[in-house]
């Protein structure tokens, strides 16, 4: 049986604190893929802003596993009001990461803990 890694790369996560980019250089409504290190593993994620809110998942679509942008920063529907897949075309909510559309009804995108320090977009160690 071949175990299922996915969720067990950010369980790992410690407290670890990365100073990602400065809030006003992240468009309004906007998403930005970023490469974080958890625990001494490269693992792709992405912030989103909407209005002062920030949100911030690992960059893993929970039905097929895949990578969900088609392109760099490409995470938003047409209208910026969701995160889609570009590969089976789930359409998750921005606030929760719940899956809305598509093929994983229900399903939730791994959510990490994101704040701003000092103008700056924090990502912390562990869950949000």
């Amino acid at each position: 049986m071949v175990k299922d890694n996915r969720q067990s790369i950010t369980d790992q996560v410690k407290d670890v604190t990365q100073r990602i980019c400065r809030l006003d250089s992240l468009a309004d409504p906007g998403a930005r893929g970023i490469n974080i290190e958890l625990d001494d593993l490269a693992v792709s994620a992405f912030l989103v802003r909407k209005g002062q809110r920030l949100f911030c998942y690992v960059n893993l679509c929970p039905h097929a596993g895949n990578l969900l942008e088609w392109r760099p920063d490409a995470f938003l529907t047409r209208d910026r009001s969701r995160i889609i897949c570009s590969r089976h075309g789930a359409v998750f909510e921005i606030e929760s990461g719940v899956c809305v559309e598509g093929p994983c009804p229900g399903a939730r995108l791994r959510a990490l803990r994101v704040g701003v320090e000092n103008g700056e977009i924090v990502v912390y160690g562990g869950g949000a």
